[in-house]
């Protein structure tokens, strides 16, 4: 079983920077691969980002790639999200999640509570 704790959400107005932190906790936690979503109101959550346990390869959805970038500290047991050029579209509850690099979001085992970002225009 694996835990995931999220933080570094927030408000910030558009063209601002956040951090996402997501906290593994549990058997092997820095063993899987890592995930990051986004779900705003009356939307399906949708794929933003994940990295291998190795962190040597990463995946981005089209929306944020060249704005946000996403890496692991194995040691540290967490994963970043690291949010740059923010957009109000960009607002979402974020969650991190665990167990694969995939962007479909049932391919994926473990889950955060989620943390919220809002960008203010």
């Amino acid at each position: 079983q694996v835990q995931l704790v999220e933080s570094g959400g927030g408000l910030v107005q558009a063209g601002g920077s956040l951090r996402l932190s997501c906290a593994a906790s549990g058997r092997t936690s820095s063993s899987y691969p890592m995930g990051w979503f986004r779900q705003a109101p009356g939307k399906e959550r949708e794929f933003v980002a994940a990295i291998t346990w190795s962190g040597n390869s990463t995946y981005y959805a089209a929306s944020v790639k060249g704005r946000f970038g996403i890496s692991r500290e194995n040691a540290k047991n967490t994963v970043y999200l690291q949010m740059n050029s923010l957009k109000p579209e960009d607002t979402a509850v974020y969650y991190c999640a665990a167990g694969s690099s995939g962007t479909y979001y049932g391919s994926y085992a473990y889950w955060g509570q989620g943390t919220q970002v809002t960008v203010s225009s």
